[in-house]
C-alpha cells in the first residue's frame, strides 16, 4: 500500500487530497501546519509528500530545506495559490520533486504522484565540484575552499547548469533551456550577463579563472 503525507493548513483542501487518495487505495496521513507535517516527515515513513507553500509556524520552503539537511529523500510534491516562476523555482532548488498550482486538476495530481512514488526516494547528488569550488544541492550552497558565497536564485542556476557538466562546453542554448526555459523569447546574450556575474562572484575575488568561454561554442567550468 501507498502511504502519503499531506501538509496543508486549508483543511477543506487537506481533507479533498486526503479523500481522492483513499479512493485510490492510498493510506494518507494529514497535518495543518509545517511543525506537525516536518515531525510526522521525519519520524514516520511515507512514499510521497504533498506539501504546501503558506502554513502557520512554518511555510513549506523550511519544511523541505529542512528535510533535506536531515537527509530525507522522500519526493515532495510542493502544492501553491502562487503561479510565479520564481516561485516554482524557489521549491525546486529547496528540493522539490515537483510543483503544482492551486486550484490544480484531481486527475493531474493523482498522475503525477503516481509517477513520484513509481520514481521513489533515491540519495540526491553529494556536493558537486570543480576543483575547490563545491556546491551542495541539498543545502543550496556554493563555497570556494572553506568560504561561503552568496549567490542569487538565477545565478546559483546558471552556476549548477555548468558545473554538472564541469570539464565539458555548455552552450548558450543548453543554458537558457535549463535555466529560463525553451520558450524564452528575450537577448540571449542574457547568458553573459549571468556569466560575468558569476565570474565577479566566485572567480575574481579567490584570483582563479574557473569558468572559461569557449568562443563561438559556449562555457566550461574546470
Amino acid at each position: 500500500m501507498v502511504h502519503a503525507l499531506v501538509v496543508d493548513d486549508d483543511i477543506r483542501a487537506a481533507e479533498t487530497v486526503r479523500r481522492m487518495l483513499v479512493s485510490d487505495g492510498w493510506a494518507v496521513t494529514v497535518a495543518f501546519d509545517g511543525p506537525d507535517g516536518l515531525w510526522r516527515a521525519t519520524e514516520g515513513s511515507y512514499d510521497v509528500i504533498v506539501l504546501d507553500i503558506m502554513m502557520p509556524g512554518m511555510n513549506g520552503y523550511r519544511v523541505l530545506q529542512s528535510l533535506r539537511e536531515r537527509e530525507i529523500w522522500t519526493p515532495v510534491m510542493m502544492l501553491s495559490a502562487k503561479d510565479g516562476e520564481y516561485d516554482q523555482a524557489e521549491a525546486l532548488d529547496c528540493g522539490a520533486d515537483d510543483y503544482l498550482v492551486k486550484p490544480f486538476s484531481v486527475v493531474v495530481l493523482k498522475a503525477r504522484l503516481r509517477a513520484l512514488v513509481r520514481r521513489g526516494a533515491p540519495e540526491r547528488p553529494v556536493t558537486l565540484c570543480a576543483g575547490d569550488l563545491s556546491l551542495d544541492p541539498a543545502e543550496h550552497l556554493v563555497r570556494r575552499g572553506d568560504t561561503p558565497i552568496p549567490l542569487t536564485p538565477r545565478e546559483y542556476a546558471v552556476l549548477e547548469c555548468l558545473i554538472r557538466h564541469a570539464g565539458t562546453v555548455v552552450s548558450k542554448a543548453d543554458i537558457l533551456h535549463s535555466v529560463w526555459d525553451e520558450n524564452y523569447e528575450g537577448d540571449p546574450n542574457i547568458i553573459e550577463v549571468y556569466i560575468a556575474y558569476l565570474r565577479k562572484r566566485i572567480d575574481q575575488p579567490f584570483g582563479v579563472r574557473s569558468i572559461r568561454t569557449v568562443r563561438g561554442v559556449g562555457y566550461r567550468i574546470g
